[in-house]
């Protein structure tokens, strides 16, 4: 049974930095449906000393998410060496489709053959898939994709994740500061080597009363037009729902891989809150007994780029690899865990290690 590697990776992040003086004209209203009345630049500073989101980026007006894909995905069909007519698969990961300006989603035809039609891909055996599967989606789609070339229905798949959230934030909602756009893509290839690549995955989904934490919804704002539908977070139920699963998840998955902590180099965890993701790194710290850990294993971009959802995880791999994140790198034959917690709620995670002498 063949494993799984990455031999190429890419990324598109957005030319326009939305600082957060671009919300100062803003009106607020809580998940109550009342006006906040707090000044809007005291919002603005809880909001950024709460989730350390100075700046997100935000897609130009003509552009779509499966450009973003088509950009992030030829630098990674480049970087990997091979004809597009390889692939034997693409796996695009997006929870909205092709949003148009308007916030309108569509996936029909899909973003996955929306994508294989934009990069020219004659192959009519080469199958596109959609998942739709929250945050965790371009995670997922790396456990597909290794799940297919093990049981030999393929040996090259393109795993992409895009998003354009800045489309469907609902104007009244504080939680649109969170938000970003982007896209991330890998090619993976199997490999005959079984001790490499992705040697341990783990998914979890809890989908009774956490469907409504992340969920569509319509505006805070009761005079607002109520028939269109905003992405809605129910930031305290999630961040709740993380700590308490998310550590234990990652742990099992270790655990799986015959692993241990000390043997894993680096966390890439999905962008999502700053305060989270340090909560959830210092508790699955201290589920092996220790109080405190080098904050360099857990690599973050969310500062700079905000939460792009499915392109966060497969983004910071793309910058670290190429060398684009100062004072981060992989090393050959290191261990690096994926790992992601989103809408439904699910979770995810992979193991993965690098060839040695080959990042």
């Amino acid at each position: 049974m063949p494993n799984t590697v990455i031999i190429g990776s890419g990324s598109y992040i957005p030319e326009n930095v939305i600082e957060g003086s671009h919300f100062k004209d803003s009106i607020f209203y809580d998940d109550n449906n009342q006006l906040i009345e707090k000044p809007t630049e005291e919002i603005i500073k809880k909001f950024v000393d709460i989730t350390e989101i100075k700046r997100r980026r935000y897609l130009n007006p003509e552009d779509f998410n499966s450009d973003l894909g088509l950009r992030a995905s030829l630098e990674a069909i480049e970087d990997a060496g091979i004809d597009k007519e390889e692939i034997d698969y693409i796996i695009y990961a997006t929870n909205f489709g092709e949003l148009d300006t308007d916030g309108v989603p569509n996936f029909m035809p899909s973003m996955s053959a929306r994508l294989k039609g934009k990069l020219g891909i004659k192959r009519r055996d080469c199958v596109n898939y959609d998942m739709i599967f929250g945050c965790p989606g371009w995670v997922e789609s790396l456990i597909l994709a290794d799940t297919m070339i093990k049981a030999g229905k393929a040996k090259t798949v393109l795993v992409v994740g895009g998003e354009t959230l800045s489309r469907v934030t609902d104007p009244y909602d504080r939680n649109k500061m969170i938000f970003a756009d982007g896209a991330g893509a890998v090619v993976v290839t199997a490999t005959e080597d079984t001790t490499v690549g992705v040697i341990a995955d783990n998914t979890l989904c809890d989908n009774g009363e956490e469907l409504c934490f992340l969920e569509n919804a319509p505006s805070l704002n009761l005079e607002h037009d109520q028939s269109k539908l905003y992405i809605r977070m129910r930031g305290r139920k999630i961040y709740e729902y993380a700590l308490k699963n998310v550590p234990d998840a990652i742990k099992a998955t270790i655990e799986k891989a015959n692993l241990d902590i000390s043997d894993i180099s680096k966390v890439l965890i999905h962008q999502a809150n700053a305060k989270m993701d340090y909560a959830m790194i210092g508790r699955l710290f201290k589920l092996y007994g220790q109080k405190e850990y080098d904050h360099a294993i857990s690599p973050m971009t969310i500062q700079e780029l905000g939460n792009s959802s499915v392109a966060t995880v497969p983004t910071l791999f793309d910058l670290i690899r190429k060398g684009k994140m100062e004072g981060q790198k992989f090393t050959p034959g290191s261990h690096i865990l994926f790992t992601s917690v989103g809408a439904g709620m699910n979770i995810n995670c992979v193991v993965y290690k690098f060839p040695e002498g080959k990042i």
